[in-house]
């Protein structure tokens, strides 16, 4: 059966196969095949074998989840000093802040086509995502409604995290495919109406469709923060099946960028819900 996971099974990546080859059983006349299997050397009257002795080759080291936590780690490190830096420099200056934001979506969107994880591409959206965070954070911060706020929505995403990771750990959520279908298209519909208000708000002015303010904005934020809490659970079974199956150590690093954008998803819409809720 193949994983549900979309990412692994672009891959190849199958619950008989392994993962490309990886926890695959062995060949008939494969590296793992006997070489003398039908012949003895050593028996009278042999001719002298020419065939040359087995070759080890040597296979990638499937990920573990100390692989998992360290670049993880690494990669949300990596946020926290670009926000600290753009939290400090920034906050006057959102233009440029706005620009590292951009060209950090194009790198996220470059590295989300790659078929294999590159951890500068990763890093570097990494600390462009976390300049863009800092200034936008720091600038509200500066308001008078909005103090406090950031901190709020870093303790919300952290509770959020924790109640899923506990939720997924139990069983209490369970990732199929039917739940992987559901959680994408209600993404895909979530951001197309994000973008439909942010059009109506460019050239009608004004609030929108209503999805900054009131009741609607409220439910709206929402729904945003739960889609987020559902990325988590695709991300930790992303991460339970790549060391089940013994993927390569590399795809840590997926599973790593994969975390990261969605916490920081899940972060951008509790900000948008404390301010809607603050009435700024």
């Amino acid at each position: 059966m193949r994983s549900s996971n979309p990412v692994f099974s672009r891959r190849g990546f199958s619950r008989d196969t392994g993962y490309a080859g990886f926890n695959a059983p062995p060949q008939a006349g494969g590296p793992t095949a006997n070489p003398y299997a039908g012949t003895n050397p050593y028996a009278q009257g042999a001719q002298p074998t020419t065939q040359a002795p087995p070759q080890y080759v040597p296979q990638t080291r499937p990920m573990t989840m100390d692989d998992v936590v360290t670049r993880t780690g690494l990669t949300l490190g990596t946020v926290v000093v670009g926000a600290t830096l753009g939290w400090l420099f920034l906050t006057e200056n959102l233009g440029f802040a706005v620009g590292a934001g951009l060209v950090a979506m194009v790198l996220g969107l470059v590295q989300s086509f790659k078929r294999k994880p590159s951890p500068a591409l990763i890093l570097s959206y990494a600390v462009l995502e976390g300049v863009f965070l800092g200034a936008l954070s720091g600038y509200l911060n500066g308001l008078p409604k909005m103090n406090g706020a950031p901190m709020q929505a870093v303790l919300g995403t952290m509770a959020v995290f924790v109640a899923m990771l506990v939720a997924y750990k139990t069983r209490i959520v369970r990732v199929t495919a039917r739940f992987t279908r559901f959680v994408l298209i209600a993404a895909l519909g979530f951001v197309l109406l994000s973008l439909v208000n942010l059009a109506f708000m460019a050239f009608g002015g004004g609030d929108g469709l209503g999805f900054r303010s009131g009741g609607l904005g409220i439910l709206f934020g929402v729904v945003g923060v739960v889609l987020g809490a559902l990325f988590l659970a695709l991300d930790f079974k992303q991460v339970e099946d790549g060391i089940a199956y013994g993927a390569p150590r590399e795809e840590s690093w997926l599973a790593a960028f994969g975390l990261t954008l969605t916490l920081v998803w899940i972060y951008m819409e509790m900000l948008r819900l404390i301010s809607i809720l603050r009435g700024d």
